[in-house]
């Protein structure tokens, strides 16, 4: 569940990507992401993610929805209300590196995960299962709040 709304929380990109590319009526987890991102937005919750983010939504979203889209998304993104992209540095990625050893995460999800801790965020919200094997940060699931 989430701890205090103002701590920052960390975003997974596949959050953002689930409200986009499927339809709410439909798919559980696209409901579950817009309706999170909805409280983002409104400053209800305090969202932040690493500028990584930015490449796997842009990237995704050109393979499945075509260049044209994917680039006005990845405008829209980038000025998404109330949510903070966090840099990364050399620091996160030694750190990173440790973490893909020590829990077989992948490169990606291993900088998420310390851009996540590095910048004070309490959990992460993600629908990647693959984080539920980290000790130092909770998973929030969409999919059970």
């Amino acid at each position: 569940m989430l701890n205090n709304p103002k701590e920052p929380l960390y975003i997974d990109t596949n959050v953002f990507l689930n409200a986009i590319l499927y339809d709410p009526a439909t798919m559980p987890s696209a409901k579950q992401a817009k309706s999170f991102l909805t409280r983002i937005t409104s400053g209800e919750v305090a969202g932040i993610t690493s500028v990584l983010t930015w490449d796997e939504f842009v990237w995704v979203l050109r393979r499945e929805l075509g260049r044209d889209e994917a680039n006005e998304k990845g405008k829209e993104f980038l000025n998404f209300p109330n949510l903070t992209f966090k840099g990364l540095t050399t620091s996160i990625v030694h750190h990173a590196q440790d973490f893909l050893a020590r829990y077989d995460l992948r490169p990606r999800d291993a900088l998420h995960l310390v851009t996540a801790m590095e910048n004070g965020a309490m959990q992460i919200v993600s629908f990647d299962g693959d984080f539920d094997v980290v000790t130092e940060i909770p998973r929030i699931d969409l999919m059970k709040v």
